[in-house]
Parts: C-alpha cells; sequence; structure tokens
C-alpha cells in the first residue's frame, strides 16, 4: 500500500488545500508519496512527487507555474548514472496527460488490449513503464494540466512571453534548469521526450538547453512528432508523403486490392514509399504541366496503393486531402469514416456525403478513459487536490508559429554535442503525423549525413499514441530502453 511521506510545501498559502471564495492555483507546492510496483518481474520501490513550480521574470516576480509530476526509483546510491526522462506532450495546448498514464509512467489507463475505453475507469500498474532504468518527470505547459498563469485570467501577462514556439522553448528552458537545480540532477544524463506537437517543443529546447542554459543531453524521443517545415511546404511534398500512411490505412480496414491486402503491411509499404518519392512527388511537383496520359498512370498507381477511386484522385488532382481520405475510404463499404490521429477507429457521420468527417472518433474514444482516469489518479493516488480544473487542452491560441527553426536547431544542438542521439517513434495507422513525415523528418535533419548513425526510426502497427495498443506498448518501451542503453557514453570522451 502506498504511504503519504511527506507535508506539503506552499509559498504564499498556509495549505494545500483551496480556498472556497478563491478558485486559484497554489505558486509553489509538493506533494511527495510513496509507492510500490512490478516492472519487467522486478519489485520497484518509487517516490512521486507532484506539485506545481514557478515561472519568473527577468525581476523574479513569478508570472506562472507549472504543474508536474516526477518520478524517482529508489535506493539508488548514484543518480549521476541514472538517466532522467524529461516529458513533454504536444496541442500545443495539451497536457503531459497522454504519455504520462498510457506509455512510460508507472501506471497506465484502464483500457482492452486494443487502445478501447473500458470500464469501470481508472489506472493500474504499467508492468512496461521505464521506470526501472530512468526517472521521469512530467511537464505541463502553462494553460494545461493544472498550470496556469498568474493571475489566473492573464490579464497582466503578456501572451507572448508563452504561446508560441520560441517563447514557449524559452521559458520552458529556464524552468527545467530551475527543477534541475532543485532535483540536484546535474550529473544525470538527460533526455527529452516529446510527442506530436511536442516533438517541434523538445526539438528546439535540445538547442536552447545547450546555448541558453548549458545544458547538455544524451537523447531526444520523438513520439509521432509534428514538423511544420513539411506541413506548411508547397503540396508536392506533404501530400506524396500522406500516400505510405494512406496504404497502411486501407490495408488495415481490407480495403486495397487482393495482390497488396495478401501480404503482410511491412512488405508492401516500402512499394508505397518508393512509389511516393520517386514518382508521386516529381508528378505533383509538376503541376499543370503533367500530360493527362501521366496524370492517368499516376492516378490509376495512386488508387492501387490507397483504396481510393481512380476517379476520385483525378477529381483532386492528384492531391488529395487527408480529411477527404478519412471520409471517402469506407463510405462506400460500411459507410463509416476513420479516425485522424488512428485510423482504426471508426466513427458515424450525420450523412455520408461530404468532404471530411464530422467529428475525430479516437479523439473521443481516447477522452472517455483518460478524462477520469488523470483526474483520478492525481487527487487518489497522488494526494493532489485541487479545485482548479485539470485542463486536458488548455486555452493557447493564437499560436505564434513563426521563425519556426527547431528542425535545424536539433542538428545543430547534435552537432555541438557527440553524445546526443535521436530516436524517431511512430504508428503506421496515424493520419495527422504520419510514419513517413517522420521519417522524411529524420532524413532532412541532418542532409550531410555525417551523423545518420546517431539518428534512428520505429514503426509501430498502431496509431498516434501507438502505445495504446499493448503490443506496441511492450515493443515501444523496449525500445527506448535500449535507446537509452546505447545513448549511454559508458566512460567515452564526447568528440569527433
Amino acid at each position: 500500500m502506498r504511504k503519504i511521506l511527506l507535508s506539503i510545501l506552499v509559498l504564499g498559502l498556509s495549505t494545500h488545500y483551496l480556498i472556497a471564495q478563491s478558485r486559484t492555483i497554489a505558486v509553489d507546492t509538493t506533494v511527495i508519496t510513496n509507492h510500490n510496483t512490478v516492472i519487467n518481474g522486478i519489485k520497484i520501490s518509487y517516490t512521486a512527487t507532484t506539485g506545481t513550480q514557478p515561472v519568473w521574470d527577468e525581476l523574479g516576480k513569478p508570472i506562472a507555474t507549472l504543474y508536474y509530476t516526477y518520478y524517482k526509483r529508489n535506493n539508488i546510491a548514484n543518480t549521476a548514472k541514472r538517466p532522467l526522462l524529461i516529458s513533454f506532450n504536444g496541442g500545443p495546448g495539451s497536457a503531459s496527460v497522454w504519455m504520462h498514464i498510457a506509455y512510460t509512467g508507472p501506471k497506465i489507463l484502464n483500457i482492452d488490449d486494443e487502445g478501447y475505453p473500458v470500464q469501470p475507469y481508472g489506472v493500474h500498474d504499467n508492468a512496461y513503464s521505464i521506470l526501472d532504468v530512468a526517472d521521469i518527470v512530467y511537464v505541463n505547459p502553462v494553460n494545461t494540466g493544472y498550470s496556469r498563469t498568474i493571475p489566473e485570467s492573464g490579464e497582466e501577462v503578456k501572451r507572448e512571453l508563452f504561446f508560441g514556439i520560441n517563447a514557449d522553448i524559452k521559458y520552458l528552458a529556464e524552468w527545467l534548469t530551475t527543477f534541475i537545480s532543485r532535483q540536484e540532477r546535474w550529473l544525470s544524463p538527460k533526455y527529452l521526450i516529446g510527442e506530436s506537437y511536442g516533438g517541434t517543443r523538445v526539438s528546439g529546447l535540445a538547442l536552447e538547453l545547450q546555448e541558453k542554459q548549458w545544458m547538455y543531453l544524451n537523447g531526444v524521443i520523438l513520439v509521432s512528432p509534428a514538423d511544420y517545415n513539411v506541413f506548411e511546404s508547397d503540396s508536392p511534398i506533404p501530400s506524396s508523403l500522406n500516400l505510405p500512411y494512406f496504404t497502411a490505412a486501407a490495408w488495415y480496414h481490407k480495403a486495397l486490392p487482393t495482390e497488396l491486402q495478401e501480404k503482410d503491411l511491412l512488405d508492401i509499404l516500402p512499394q508505397s514509399e518508393d512509389f511516393a518519392l520517386n514518382k508521386l512527388m516529381p508528378a505533383l511537383a509538376k503541376g499543370g504541366s503533367l500530360t493527362l496520359s501521366e496524370k492517368e498512370t499516376i492516378a490509376e498507381k495512386m488508387s492501387f496503393y490507397s483504396g481510393l477511386s481512380k476517379k476520385s484522385i483525378l477529381q483532386h488532382n492528384l492531391d488529395i486531402p487527408t480529411g477527404f481520405f478519412w471520409k471517402e475510404l469506407l463510405r462506400d463499404r460500411t459507410g463509416n469514416t476513420v479516425g485522424r490521429l488512428d485510423s482504426r477507429y471508426l466513427g458515424i457521420d450525420k450523412i455520408e456525403a461530404g468532404s471530411r468527417p464530422d467529428y475525430n472518433p479516437e479523439l473521443n474514444s481516447w477522452l472517455h478513459s483518460f478524462t477520469p482516469a488523470i483526474n483520478y489518479y492525481i487527487r487518489e493516488h497522488l494526494n493532489f487536490k485541487t479545485d482548479i480544473k485539470y485542463n486536458m487542452f488548455g486555452s493557447v491560441h493564437p499560436w505564434d508559429r513563426e521563425n519556426n527553426n527547431t528542425r535545424d536547431n536539433l542538428r545543430k544542438a547534435m552537432a555541438q554535442n557527440p553524445y546526443l542521439n535521436v530516436i524517431f517513434q511512430s504508428g503506421y495507422y496515424d493520419g495527422a503525423t504520419t510514419y513517413f513525415n517522420s521519417k522524411y523528418t529524420l532524413w532532412q535533419i541532418d542532409p550531410s549525413g555525417k551523423m545518420k548513425d546517431r539518428l534512428s526510426f520505429k514503426g509501430y502497427r498502431s496509431g498516434h499514441m501507438m502505445y495504446l495498443r499493448k503490443e506496441d506498448l511492450k515493443t515501444a518501451n523496449d525500445d527506448l530502453r535500449l535507446f537509452i542503453k546505447n545513448s549511454s557514453p559508458n566512460g567515452k570522451s564526447a568528440k569527433y
């Protein structure tokens, strides 16, 4: 049984519990509990520290407070050799809840083996958590989870300090420096993990921590990362990169021609990837200069690899929007839509006609289980109690995406730091940040190819949150263990 270990420290308030007449979050709090679990058959004792830590302005005045949860394995004599994993989710505007209670943390959701919600909602021990090999902190950026600006209304706080690619990276780097100092983890090997928009965040943080905080990392883990350099390119790049995902989703729903359908997914994806890069991308680049015959040939092959009709592909001039794919793939088969973040999930629209689904069935499915589980877990397992609402998605928009150099910043951080390794983890059925998009981003990080031995990719037979599928939960965590092991310097000097 878990035991409440220490008292609660609050700066500015005499108690952790909030006064009913003033619903605000305490600026600086700590709640510590002790727990036991079993990971990979080994009993693990660990301490959970949860609470809030301030963000200060240049004059030392708190302008925000971030909610975090920090897991530290007990009975570790030398933390200088104990890795620390710093975890972010994405959005922007998403709480650090998804990987916390479904992937790397010591507790995971009550869901079925494919990731669908089951009642009663709640959590149970994660037998595959990487807490056996690394301590973990889950950080909630401003307006996510219980994190808030000060005052909460934001009337006296400039939004540009928090809500943009570069602002987000700057204040989080400073916050992390305080956290590392408070927890005495300067000597530990450090890793960043970011999911979705979190991939953009941690790519930028790698260089910001290195150049502005003088904190050097051993690894960056990009889980289903969002790369705005691709999304905001001319259509030949993002559109062609979507095709292998179309192939994967169509294969899952048995919508491909028999010649492809009877083969394993991993046997057909290389064919689709090759066509996407070497045929479709050049064809889209040619645009209106394509002859009718060339366009017909490309459309026919696209139909072969996507499960869509040749006619509908030609009607889109070979440039298929993902929204149309989610609506169209099963329109004439079952009438269902398929999910955006995980195309294994099915939806039911008001009418079968139209160009995009009414809603995202996978996200609604996940919110079924995540929302009650995280609120229950924080209050009843971690003993952090507040009347503030836990924001699964917070108000952070408009979000400033100007001057986005995060991809090249990650390259620069790697070049300056021979210890820094990078791994991509992606699900084949993710239609938002597709697996082939991740491969493309990986290739573009280091155009010289001189650091390619420090870049790797892992794919999984699920979607955006590939760890919701039990088989991938185990495999993905094992991949993280191996990545951490292989990126350990083991006495090797940081030099080329």
